[in-house]
């Protein structure tokens, strides 16, 4: 059968399908992925397999007709590229060679033809609670699958591995599980290339002009983050750890040494515990560190939190399932404080698997002996918005043209801080990512937008700007010597939201030096509640949009809530007081009324609890009650009266149709932001439909609030 089908759109409805199945002309090119299906093409000019033995390049351009150009360690596949005439020749060729256990097509977006999909043997399943595993071991066997492990956080959801009696690929195997009344979810993994989020090239500026600065050429007033006023209550400790997550680190940079500096160092990539550049590697995690971190040791630059320690983790290079566990798990279990993450898919639209976003609550959640690791993403460099539509022209060759919608997955995760950029005049970076969900920004450079798509022998950049941008660059540690971005030790004008992230990571970890007993959403809220209200009122030079001032919320899709300010933020951490211990007494209340739910409705709906009194939360539980014909196409928020929205139920309950639970600080750590504040005000509930066909209503919920004498 043909895997080809030309007649779908790039997403599809998740619900219909999920419930009736995937047509079996189309099983083969769509990806099931964070409860919506995307549209996949195959990509004609490679293939990958994996040898049943380690081989050199040579034996291994000598297994099929293709030329083998790279290894994907993690899946253990072997990439080849040939003529398109050629490709099922040489992957039957592939198939029939002993020494291969199997041959795969390679995949791209559709739409997005230059990011690849690699298919590993990997696929996630979400069983209803009522199925047992005597009925999970039989839909095993029957699609081929065993049963490798449990997903940590997600109930009745288990990794299963292909095994060689499988007849189908991932693809078309998730598709059919889809189909089964017993399976609320099915994904398979995949692999997509990471994407740092800005490639530096021009000479050193040895100032270090976003921390403070006194104005000057191409300084605007207040562009900078106040850090000295913060430092004079604290420069950070050791015992407060920052995580960046990148490419590689040069450890032997003096900026990185000193007593305890760097800990629990991890290479993902070549699995060892020296996350070392390669020879020909630039080293975009050697400048962010800097940003975050570098020592003050009266030489070189000095850090946002020079006092902190180090944790560098270098990645695999590729966004599969496994890769992102084990960052998180690592950074988990090492007692990482905060964990910055300048990168993420080299795709339009990427929506995150379960297993990543269980990931990165589980970090958010249970880590910091369960008040949660500060997670800091960067929103990306392609002036685009982080979830939204752009009517796409002029782009080379047309590879993207007309209506076309952009998601970034880890930006928009419930437990991330999603990261602008400005510049040193306080203005829009322009390539920076923008829209509803960014929280803060920081201070970074000025440049072009930067999304790059890469095919065989071509790399396609965005329509360009021609007016000029003004702004500085951002100084930092580069690879010591020849080196990395420039000749010498040091760049100066490293940038993008890939800078502005270490600079809000470096916030994050001064917060915690000076109060550790916060929270990571408390943090998140100091951050926020903290800002300048930077604002630019004129039109983006790329799509002449405008988004540079703030609703009655405070927000503003350009900057989030404001500019992140060190000083300001630190002395809010310090007035913050502890979490009230004990509670004796209690006040509930409920609404009950019934309220049908908008179908496919971002605004969704609410329902309202007045609470009176002027009590301290020292507790809170949250009761839902909801029937709808697919829960999975809904989310649950809690907002509270000081406009915190607090994500209580994602999109992770598949077929389900009815919600009777309570959500406690226990069960849901991410209640723990709402602890130490009044009580008072109007509290709602907010219930989105993220997805068409399926409808339902909320039957009434109850809020219940714990406080002390």
């Amino acid at each position: 059968m043909s895997d080809t089908y030309g007649g779908l759109p790039q997403r599809l409805s998740s619900s219909n399908s999920q419930t009736t199945g995937v047509p079996a002309s189309s099983q083969g090119v769509v990806l099931q992925r964070g409860g919506e299906e995307l549209m996949l093409e195959k990509a004609w000019e490679r293939f990958t397999i994996r040898p049943t033995a380690d081989f050199s390049r040579e034996q291994l351009s000598q297994v099929s007709g293709g030329v083998w150009r790279r290894t994907i360690p993690r899946a253990e596949l072997e990439v080849f590229t040939v003529e398109p005439s050629q490709l099922e020749a040489a992957m039957s060729q592939a198939r029939a060679d002993e020494k291969v256990a199997f041959a795969s097509h390679v995949y791209k977006f559709k739409d997005n033809p230059g990011t690849y999909v690699y298919l590993s043997d990997q696929i996630t399943i979400q069983f209803a609670t009522w199925v047992d595993s005597a009925k999970i071991n039989t839909i095993a066997a029957t699609f081929g699958l065993i049963e490798n492990q449990p997903v940590p956080g997600l109930p009745n959801t288990f990794i299963f591995i292909l095994s060689k009696q499988a007849t189908e690929n991932p693809l078309k195997i998730t598709n059919q599980l889809q189909g089964l009344s017993e399976v609320l979810a099915a994904e398979p993994n995949i692999f997509i290339q990471q994407e740092p989020h800005y490639k530096p090239s021009d000479s050193l500026y040895p100032q270090q002009w976003y921390l403070n600065h006194n104005s000057g050429n191409h300084l605007g007033i207040g562009s900078h983050i106040s850090v000295e006023q913060a430092w004079d209550i604290t420069r950070g400790v050791r015992s407060v750890v920052v995580a960046v997550v990148d490419d590689s680190f040069d450890l032997n940079h003096p900026d990185f040494q000193g007593m305890g500096k760097v800990v629990a160092p991890k290479d993902l990539k070549e699995n060892d515990f020296l996350p070392l550049p390669g020879e020909k590697e630039t080293s975009h995690g050697t400048a962010c560190a800097g940003i975050a971190v570098a020592e003050e040791n009266g030489t070189g630059i000095v850090g946002v939190a020079p006092g902190c320690a180090l944790m560098p983790i270098r990645t695999t290079g590729f966004l599969d399932d496994e890769s992102i566990e084990d960052i998180f798990n690592w950074a988990i279990d090492q007692d990482a404080s905060v964990i910055s993450c300048s990168w993420g898919a080299s795709a339009v639209y990427f929506p995150l698997s379960l297993r990543q976003k269980a990931a990165i609550t589980r970090a958010a959640t249970q880590g910091r002996n369960g008040k949660g690791c500060v997670i800091v993403f960067a929103a990306g460099n392609a002036n685009r918005p982080i979830d939204g539509t752009i009517n796409e022209q002029n782009w080379p060759k047309n590879i993207l043209q007309g209506k076309t919608a952009w998601l970034s997955g880890f930006a928009l995760h419930p437990d991330v801080i999603a990261v602008s950029a400005s510049t040193s005049l306080n203005k829009k970076a322009a390539y920076s990512n923008w829209g509803a969900n960014i929280s803060v920004c920081a201070p970074s450079n000025n440049a072009p937008p930067g999304m790059w798509f890469q095919e065989t022998g071509f790399v396609y950049t965005q329509p360009t700007i021609t007016t000029s941008l003004s702004g500085l660059g951002m100084f930092t540690t580069d690879q010591l010597g020849a080196a990395g971005y420039n000749p010498g030790n040091f760049t100066n004008n490293f940038g993008g939201t890939s800078s502005a992230t270490p600079v809000v990571a470096g916030v994050a970890a001064l917060i915690l030096s000076a109060n550790p007993d916060l929270t990571a959403q408390q943090v998140n809220r100091i951050l926020q509640e903290t800002t300048d209200k930077i604002v630019d009122p004129e039109a983006d030079p790329q799509l002449g949009l405008r988004g540079g001032t703030y609703d009655s919320n405070g927000h503003c899709i350009w900057f989030g809530y404001g500019k992140v300010n060190a000083a300001k933020a630190v002395r809010a951490a310090q007035q913050l007081g502890k979490v009230i211990s004990s509670v004796n007494k209690q006040l509930r209340g409920e609404n009950k009324s019934q309220v049908p739910i908008p179908d496919y409705d971002k605004r969704g709906i609410s329902s309202a609890i007045a609470v009176n009194e002027n009590v301290t939360i020292a507790d809170i539980q949250v009761t839902v009650n909801i029937f709808h014909a697919f829960l999975g196409d809904l989310e649950v928020y809690l907002i509270s009266p000081h406009n915190l929205q607090v994500l209580l139920q994602s999109r992770t309950l598949g077929r389900q149709t009815q919600l009777e639970r309570t959500y406690t600080v226990r069960s849901h750590p991410v209640l723990k932001q709402l602890l130490s504040l009044g009580a008072r005000g109007n509290w709602q509930l907010q219930v989105i439909d993220y997805s068409p066909q399926d409808v339902g209503k909320l039957n009434g919920w109850e809020l219940l609030i714990g406080y002390g004498a």
